[in-house]
């Protein structure tokens, strides 16, 4: 039982104020910028609701599907999932803080966390890591009570957590390395190995999660193939540093140098036992740890997107926000080192939210990403759809795009919203193979759009005949370099589809290869 002063009442009053106003920022922001490539095709997938897909378990897509049935088809929509996912998480790292230390340290993370680029990203960018970050937050909530009460309905309700994190992206399979090493390496805590509460935790998470491994048992583990590729086991080099420098400062730039500063002196001061060191300072350690090493490792092979550890911060915040925050002992050195941590955070987060709206800062074009992958979809899809109009057959053509991600903006803004399709020949296998094939599109017209004028000839060849590529040019306003052109595609129409839209590997040895089934579409 806890037993608050008015003071502790006041600070948790302030921490709840602050997740209540982030969720309520966001919800503002949400329905003012146009869906990423990689939000319109889980946007897609929630159309074609099925137990797992090619990428990703199901989650992102059963989510955007409720919320879609409820509110409509818009952006707000589609976001509103993981949205509500890191309120879900922000929500827990407070009582985590309050629990483990105090109401103090509870608004001392609060107000870090919210601030956290890494974090909006996955709320305001409709990914399987916002929802990835509520279930792993959850899990970190109440193993803690479980490891501290001994009690089997918190374990319980860590597998329900741990099994949702699993249905929401596989990086959740590492929140099991952390539990099972923090109660190895604990005297006290080690004997909760033998007993059943654990272990029946995690059968129900993995009975949550065994939809997804029936379907990928009977689609040859497709998913479990894409993350092996991802994860490099084709790559050809054993070793790099490149792409581990890559992978520190995009975690750097992505949760602030300060943080991840403190990150480090954290991981060094338990690792050499430093005072002041608790038991819950290691357990929060052991949360994190893990995970970044992992990718650190991944990272010294391949490529390792600075999303995919983001859950390992959760617990971070908490220790750092303990070990740094203000506190009854705290010098005023630490105290100011602190308050710098939270503003450069902030600092670097709200320009980059504000971005999304209105081109504010300085950046040319190249390097601005947010605009080119959230402005211009509406006018593309609405040039599409004219032509599709003007064609011989509007009724019997299609729509395409030469990526899944093209496909799917066409789905989501061309009017009336059809089904698209993506011709996935020269890129890479993805879940409209299990959409389409080609026998139900012979003999039809298309419209479509591509990058690059030397795939004209290409596509081309997959019709009878076809009509000049016309160029599309899509630019934007900036208030610093005048009118910039950020993106420019090839608008296609051909007529007679003779066939060719499933991926074709150029190496046999391929780990990706495998039997792709056209499956009926379920949703009604």
């Amino acid at each position: 039982m806890f037993s608050f002063n008015r003071r502790d009442v006041l600070l948790l009053s302030a921490a709840w104020f602050l997740v209540v106003a982030g969720l309520g920022l966001r919800l503002l922001l949400a329905g003012h910028f146009l869906l990423s490539p990689d939000e319109a095709n889980y946007w897609q997938w929630s159309r074609h609701l099925a137990p797992c897909y090619h990428d990703h378990p199901p989650l992102i897509a059963w989510t955007i599907r409720l919320a879609t049935h409820f509110l409509g088809h818009s952006e707000m929509a589609v976001r509103l999932p993981t949205i509500l996912g890191l309120t879900i998480a922000g929500a827990y790292l407070l009582l985590l803080a309050r629990r483990a230390f105090s109401p103090l340290c509870a608004l001392q993370v609060t107000l870090l966390s919210q601030g956290i680029l890494l974090l909006n990203g996955a709320a305001l960018i409709a990914t399987p890591d916002g929802l990835l970050l509520a279930c792993w937050a959850g899990v970190c909530y109440h193993a803690f009570v479980a490891l501290q009460e001994d009690r089997r309905a918190s374990w319980l309700v860590t597998g329900v957590w741990f099994g949702l994190g699993l249905l929401a992206k596989y990086t959740m399979l590492l929140v099991l390395p952390s539990l099972f090493l923090c109660l190895l390496t604990n005297r006290s805590q080690r004997s909760l190995l033998l007993r059943p509460a654990p272990w029946q935790a995690l059968g129900l998470g993995l009975l949550i999660f065994s939809p997804v491994i029936a379907w990928n048992a009977g689609h040859n583990w497709v998913t479990f193939r894409h993350v092996l590729y991802q994860g490099g086991v084709s790559e050809a080099t054993p070793f790099t540093w490149k792409y581990l420098l890559d992978f520190l400062g995009a975690q750097a730039a992505l949760v602030s140098p300060l943080v991840f500063l403190l990150l480090l002196g954290a991981a060094w001061r338990g690792w050499r036992g430093i005072p002041p060191w608790v038991e819950h300072q290691r357990y929060l350690l052991w949360m994190c740890l893990p995970t970044l090493l992992v990718f650190c490792g991944l990272a010294l092979r391949s490529r390792v997107y600075g999303n995919w550890p983001a859950p390992a911060y959760l617990s971070a915040l908490v220790l750092i926000a303990a070990l740094y925050g203000p506190g009854p002992d705290s010098r005023l050195g630490a105290r100011r080192l602190w308050r710098w941590t939270v503003l450069t955070a902030w600092c670097m987060t709200l320009p980059v939210l504000g971005q999304l709206l209105y081109p504010l800062l300085p950046l040319p074009i190249r390097y601005d990403r947010t605009a080119r992958e959230t402005r211009g979809w509406d006018e593309l899809a609405r040039t599409v759809h004219e032509r599709r109009q003007a064609m011989e057959r509007p009724g019997e053509t299609f729509i395409f795009g030469l990526r899944y991600q093209f496909a799917s903006e066409l789905a989501f803004y061309v009017p009336g919203r059809p089904e698209t399709v993506s011709i996935n020949r020269w890129t890479r296998p993805n879940v409209y193979d299990f959409w389409q094939h080609d026998e139900a599109l012979l003999g039809k017209d298309a419209v479509g759009i591509f990058e690059g004028e030397d795939m004209v000839e290409r596509v081309a060849g997959l019709f009878e005949r076809a009509e000049p590529a016309e160029k599309i040019i899509l630019r934007r306003r900036s208030p610093w370099f005048g009118q910039e052109e950020f993106a420019s595609y090839y608008l296609f129409r051909g007529y007679g589809f003779k066939g060719g839209l499933h991926w074709q590997p150029r190496d046999t040895g391929d780990i990706r290869v495998s039997r792709t089934v056209a499956e009926p579409d379920i949703s009604p």
